[in-house]
């Protein structure tokens, strides 16, 4: 596995000169190159912390943004609101920008702050294991490296790794199998008999960006979604371009957004159970029915128009935009199978009703596992404190985390994107406040000159219970209402710890204002043998 970096500069330890085995690689590890690990870089630079390494799986930034690569990749929300609010961009070329424009935002954003001077590539990290002895992280990588650093910042992002092949078969298949995180374009579709697995936001966009050019899609769904059939896109004219430029005006229309966004949400965990059950069971039931009335004139065949009607409440999972998708469900050229898949075969995909559907090629948009979920934290990967295993916490204790960045029993680490995080505004607004959480502890320590920084289990313990408490209508409407229906805003514990609930300035208090008496710093006893600074590990962990 080769491991690059741009080489304007090396990282140099300002706080290592170079004598002390108790001396990491690197002040401050961040694991991930997508929007959070770009804001974590920016911001640390900006707080005076220069010796830090951003250790990334693939090889280049931009997260997400540079995995996946698939026809019709495009944001869900305006450019204008999905950008970093220390980088605006007033030219975005469209009103919800493609995925390409997107990515060269990111990967210029990165440029622009030095921060590929400070890249790790081709370096997946597969095990954080602390030592207490010597108070930093051991990051054991794929691919058998050991990369030392006193913090770690995991901006890892939502979804963080593609779901593994739940269908049986997969490797009997003698067609094409495409994927969104690796499409290969090489391969011509037209003509062929073509077949997509899933439903969800990324098939939402493959579905009409190649309806077009096959010879017959096959869309097997297992739950349909809601999709609002008009989404509001088109080129970005040169006039608004320029209104976009004047200063403050982007940011005092994203203010007012999330002023709308907190009291909404404010509203929705404030008001009383017992009202907002009523309400709640009320809205899905018209919102439903108004839906079902809606695909009945949209779509030309009825039973299709069944098949696409939701069972389920309005915001119980993603909810989609696209000029296409529902479009698409009116070519003469496109089906829809809801008989659940039994396996793939050397032909195609096998129903459970004993059908053969033969397929050239078959895209599997099967999702992702989700950082919400404990799952995802597989036992002996987070080995914390004094053997503290994260994946074994989260197993029998529940998805937690103070202010949803840090964990009792894992010091020095926080989580960008943690249990009971995300506030319902930009992704970018969002990392940047869990980002200034984690620099703003580090910076404390670095004052104090503190080398263990862990929250108190009784602050952690004491703000759990004040988030399961505000989540109660949200767990609601998740886990009862609608617990009919597969949602990755409810975990398979059954808890619905994808969404804090409180507003986004409340959020924003929490991590860039919490108290330090929250933490627990202290030091680590210097010993005195000498060793390779930090740079020459740098260029050891770069160029073998």
């Amino acid at each position: 596995m080769t491991t690059t970096v741009n080489e304007k500069k090396r990282p140099t330890p300002k706080d290592a000169p170079g004598g002390d085995p108790l001396v990491p690689d690197f002040q401050v590890a961040i694991i991930g190159a997508g929007p959070g690990g770009i804001a974590a870089g920016v911001k640390l630079s900006k707080a005076g912390i220069d010796n830090f390494a951003i250790i990334e799986r693939s090889d280049d930034f931009g997260g997400s943004w540079h995995e996946n690569q698939y026809p019709g990749i495009a944001v869900d929300i305006p450019g204008v609101a999905y950008q970093f609010g220390f980088a605006r961009k007033h030219d975005w070329s469209r009103v919800f920008p493609f995925g390409p424009e997107v990515k060269k935002y990111h990967q210029d954003v990165a440029r622009d702050f030095g921060l590929y001077e400070h890249a790790v590539f081709n370096t997946n990290v597969d095990k954080e294991v602390w030592a207490d002895d010597a108070h930093y992280w051991n990051l054991h990588t794929t691919s058998g490296k050991v990369i030392t650093a006193r913090f770690v910042i995991s901006a890892v992002g939502a979804f963080v790794r593609p779901r593994a092949d739940s269908i049986p078969g997969t490797t009997k298949f003698k067609g094409k199998i495409q994927r969104p995180t690796s499409w290969d374009y090489s391969w011509d579709l037209a003509g062929k008999t073509v077949a997509v697995v899933g439903t969800g936001a990324s098939a939402v966009q493959i579905i009409p960006a190649i309806a077009k050019d096959v010879g017959a899609l096959t869309v097997f769904q297992r739950t349909p979604v809601w999709c609002a059939p008009i989404k509001p896109d088109g080129p970005m004219p040169k006039a608004a371009q320029g209104v976009l430029k004047i200063p403050g005006l982007v940011a005092g229309g994203e203010s007012a957004a999330l002023v709308v966004i907190d009291f909404l949400l404010r509203a929705a965990v404030s008001v009383p159970l017992t009202l907002v059950k009523p309400v709640l069971t009320a809205f899905d039931k018209v919102a439903i029915s108004g839906y079902a009335t809606f695909l009945k004139l949209f779509i030309r065949n009825a039973e299709t128009a069944k098949k696409l009607t939701p069972n389920y409440g309005v915001i119980a999972k993603r909810p989609t935009m696209s000029n296409g998708y529902l479009q698409a469900f009116n070519r003469n050229n496109v089906s829809l199978v809801t008989e659940p898949i039994d396996t793939l075969t050397a032909k195609g995909i096998k129903t459970r009703d004993g059908v053969e559907h033969q397929f050239d090629m078959i895209v599997l948009a099967t999702g992702y596992e989700v950082f919400s979920d404990p799952e995802t934290y597989t036992v002996g990967s987070i080995v914390g404190r004094e053997g503290f295993d994260l994946g074994e916490f989260y197993t029998k204790e529940g998805m937690q985390a103070y202010q949803s960045a840090s964990v009792h029993g894992v010091p020095n680490r926080w989580m960008l994107v943690g249990p009971y995080s995300w506030t319902g505004s930009g992704w970018h607004a969002f990392v940047e406040m869990t980002a200034d959480h984690a620099i703003r502890a580090i910076t404390e320590a670095k004052r104090r000159n503190a080398t263990l920084v862990e929250v108190h289990r009784a602050a952690a313990d004491a703000y759990h219970r004040k988030i399961l408490h505000s989540n109660r209508a949200v767990n609601f409407y998740l886990a009862d209402l609608n617990a009919h229906v597969p949602t990755y805003y409810r975990n398979s514990q059954g808890d619905s710890t994808y969404i804090r609930p409180s507003g986004f300035f409340e959020a924003s208090r929490g991590n860039r204002k919490f108290p330090y008496s929250d933490y627990n710093f202290a030091k680590v006893e210097p010993a005195t043998q000498t060793r390779a600074t930090a740079a020459a590990k740098f260029d050891q962990v770069s160029n073998k």
